[in-house]
Formats: C-alpha cells, structure tokens, sequence
C-alpha cells in the first residue's frame, strides 16, 4: 500500500495527502506545545538552536547578557520566542530567574545549557584566575541553573535537559585546558545527572559540535590557519558544520523520538570525533 496518494487541485498541481502514519512520524519529531529556556541564545549556536526549535512548534525563551542582542534575535526569530536579561555567571539569581520564567511562560519542559566562553592560551600561561572564571561560567552556572530547572522537571514527572559540550572533551586539543576541563567535566555530569533523574522522567542527554562555523569561529580559525587546517584534515566529511545542524540535533533530543536516549553525548561534527 502507497503511504502517499496524490490528487489534482484547482490549480492543476498534485497535492500530497499525508497517512495517518506519516503524521504520527512527523509528531513525533515535532516540540508543540513544549516550552524551551536556552542560554546563550541571542548568537551563534544558541541562535540556530532557538531558530530550530521555534521552527518545530516550541515556545522558546533566550536568556543573555545583552538585551539589545537578545532584542534583534527575538526580531528576527518571531512571536514564539521571547527573551529574559540575566548573566549565568551570578549563581544567586539563578532561581528567581528560573521562577520568572516558570511564572510568566508555563512550566519549562527543555533547557539547554549552551552559553559558555573559552580561552585559548598555552597551559603554563594559564592563571588560577583564568581557569576558574572558564569553570565557572562553563561548569558552576551549568549546574546551579540545571538544578534549579531539573528540580520542577523532576517534581512533574518529565523534562528534557541538554548540554553543550565540545570536541575540546573528546581529545587533546591545545591551548584551551581549562575549556576542555569545564567540558568534560560536563560530560560526566551528564551521565551522572542522567542516572539521577531519568527514573523520574527526565532526560539527561549532550551535544558535542564539531568544527561549526559561525562569527566567533571564523574570526579563531582565521587568525589560526594551521589549527583550521588540522580541523579540516581529520574531519572525514571535509567540511565544516553550520549552527543550524546543531540546532536539528537539539529539536530531535529534546522531541519525543529521542524518548529513550538519555545519558548520551552525540557528537555532531562530520566525523572529527573519529577522523585521523
């Protein structure tokens, strides 16, 4: 039996009638009705990741430190995305802002913890005032801002929390200690918190982005031909990714298909991961 018929319209054009099995398929892909906090979510990967998810029927709220960025993305992005002010790094306002969203949008169903900053700077430079602030903002807000929501999640029943890891945590990677620290340090916390909290309907899963271009990426590879050469070389597909690949793998972890996937961290990066 042909899943997909076809009839003429008006117009003369063959209109596709999708099966009720095909609908069942797009379903289960799709986040209507869902309500998604994103961090970082004004540039760069958090941007495509909001785009993605509006696009999939989320209400999405992006938090950042500057409004008038947050300003031109929720212009761009549409009515279903909104935005809140509010720096990751000041752990003490973390649960007021959490509430303020709960309060204001419905419970939270995703957060995506992608904000973060990095450092790149030969280890022996590295100073103890640097690798803290990179763990702080990478690691410690990570946490305080996932417990805050994971608590709510847990106390309802379901939730999806993802994180933005790197391939900074899957293989030595020059000049950036401290960032590959703070990320597989969040490598752990994702199977630990995945253990933690699955039983109670909360999944726990990672992205680990390759090579992506965006702004920020482009200005760091062009001043460092020889470390975007490498890149290159060992990922097998010979290109780099774009943000909205990111933001595609984010929708189908936070949907209903990746229903059974928790403690995961799915590297999206064109084979970098495994290339030689």
């Amino acid at each position: 039996m042909k899943n997909l018929s076809s009839s003429n319209g008006q117009n003369g054009h063959a209109e596709a009638v999708i099966t009720e099995a095909q609908q069942r398929h797009a379903d289960v892909f799709s986040l209507d009705g869902k309500l998604a906090l994103i961090t970082g979510g004004g540039t760069g990967i958090g941007l495509a990741i909001a785009r993605c998810m509006a696009e999939a029927g989320a209400t999405v709220v992006i938090t950042g430190r500057r409004e008038a960025v947050l300003q031109e993305a929720v212009a761009d992005l549409g009515e279903s995305v909104q935005y809140v002010v509010n720096d990751v790094t000041d752990l003490c306002g973390i649960e007021a802002m959490v509430a303020e969203v709960e309060a204001t949008h419905g419970p939270l169903d995703i957060l995506v913890n992608n904000a973060g900053i990095n450092l790149k700077k030969p280890a022996l430079e590295v100073t103890d005032e640097d690798f803290n602030r990179i763990l702080h903002t990478n690691l410690h807000s990570v946490f305080a801002l996932t417990r805050a929501c994971a608590s709510r999640m847990v106390a309802r029943g379901k939730g999806c929390i993802l994180m933005i890891s790197s391939m900074a945590a899957y293989y030595g990677i020059d000049r950036v200690v401290a960032y590959a620290a703070s990320k597989s340090a969040v490598e752990g916390m994702v199977k630990v918190l995945a253990s933690e909290f699955s039983g109670h309907g909360v999944r726990v899963n990672a992205i680990a982005p390759g090579f992506i271009e965006t702004a920020m990426s482009r200005t760091a590879m062009n001043s460092d031909p020889d470390r975007r050469d490498r890149a290159m070389r060992r990922t097998p597909m010979g290109k780099f990714g774009q943000p909205e690949d990111i933001g595609n793998a984010a929708v189908f972890l936070a949907s209903d298909a990746a229903r059974y996937i928790t403690g995961a961290s799915l590297p999206v990066d064109g084979g970098n991961s495994i290339g030689f």
